[in-house]
């Protein structure tokens, strides 16, 4: 059998791998293809896809948006959409004014929490990009005030964003439609998880899974490393009810999360069948 994985993050944001290195990650975990989903940036796509191709891969387009819906933040897994077409060009602009925004203010509350930092130490983590918040976290991971990144998005970066009112995004609601106008597939990640819709009861994620499909969500994550053997059946059974799009991935992040190995999750606790990455394919229109 082939295998896939579909959410894998470089350190375009909050990964510790650059995009080419993880066509190697993926061909040691002998996978046959793999998606770059970067938290709301686009940047190491092409980077990532040039690897993948010279490693024999197959590889898609992909970004994890994060998406306001109902007051709380959910992540979208959009995968196989054009980047240039106007759609998703038209949310894109907004995502990343936003990702980029008062980036000094972000930059001295961290500061004044007693972290040394400043605007020129994070400028050398940009990576030649526009400095965004992802910047500060690999500015911040290089400190090794802790062993994974988790706790400075919970300690710093979160908070500055509520402090300076940032702690906004696109909504669900505008989002899904362009990424099906721009050609690609939306998929709900780790519905499970605060970031997500953890704290309802299964009727109410089921009805809001329901309302989102009916925004232009094709499906959800059917594995996913955490998830508890109740997650992944409610989701096995979302899926075949309603007929939604599965889809599937580690959420691999490389050392800032590093009990999760790429293709195989949490000490091979999951594999993600190749007819996942086909069934996008087929879904775009790919083939």
């Amino acid at each position: 059998m082939k295998f896939v994985d579909l959410h894998v993050h470089s350190l375009v944001s909050d990964g510790s791998f650059c995009p080419e290195e993880l066509a190697k990650q993926a061909s040691a975990a002998g996978l046959s293809a793999f998606t770059l989903t970067d938290h709301d940036n686009i940047a190491g796509n092409e980077a990532a896809a040039a690897a993948a191709k010279a490693a024999g891969l197959e590889f898609i387009n992909g970004m994890e948006l994060s998406a306001e819906y109902n007051g709380r933040k959910i992540h979208i897994v959009c995968l196989g959409f054009d980047p240039e077409h106007p759609s998703f060009q038209l949310i894109y602009q907004r995502i990343r004014s936003i990702k980029e925004g008062r980036i000094p203010e972000m930059i001295d509350f961290v500061a004044h929490k007693g972290v040394d930092i400043s605007l020129e130490k994070v400028k050398e983590f940009a990576q030649g990009r526009p400095i965004d918040r992802y910047a500060i976290m690999r500015y911040l991971v290089s400190l090794q005030l802790y062993d994974r990144a988790q706790p400075l998005w919970d300690n710093y970066l979160d908070p500055a964003a509520v402090a300076l009112g940032l702690d906004v995004n696109i909504t669900a609601e505008e989002a899904l439609p362009r990424i099906r106008e721009a050609g690609g597939v939306t998929s709900l990640a780790h519905f499970h998880k605060d970031i997500g819709l953890k704290g309802l009861t299964r009727k109410e994620q089921e009805t809001a899974i329901l309302h989102l499909h009916s925004m232009g969500l094709n499906g959800m994550e059917r594995f996913y490393p955490n998830y508890s053997a109740d997650d992944a059946a409610f989701a096995g059974y979302m899926i075949e009810k309603y007929d939604l799009m599965p889809t599937g991935g580690t959420d691999f992040h490389g050392a800032n999360r590093p009990n999760v190995a790429m293709g195989t999750g949490i000490g091979g606790n999951m594999a993600v069948p190749y007819e996942f990455f086909t069934g996008v394919q087929k879904r775009c229109g790919i083939i």
